[in-house]
């Protein structure tokens, strides 16, 4: 027998999440499409809150 709340509690996808920023690895920072870093976009930061690096170790931040 199922119970009741499984009928209604299923897992969902995340998300497809794109991120308009990439990873410049020599000058160890997230950078946009047009070569400025990521953090000088306050748009940017105020929609994603941070751009945490997917490089390396994930509690620093790019600055």
């Amino acid at each position: 027998m199922r119970p009741f709340t499984l009928n209604y509690a299923q897992p969902r996808g995340l998300p497809a999440a794109l991120t308009p920023y990439r990873f410049d690895a020599a000058r160890q920072l997230n950078v946009l499409p047009d070569g400025r870093p990521a953090v000088s976009d306050r748009v940017l930061l105020r929609a994603a809150g941070t751009t945490t690096s997917t490089a390396g170790s994930q509690t620093h931040f790019d600055d």
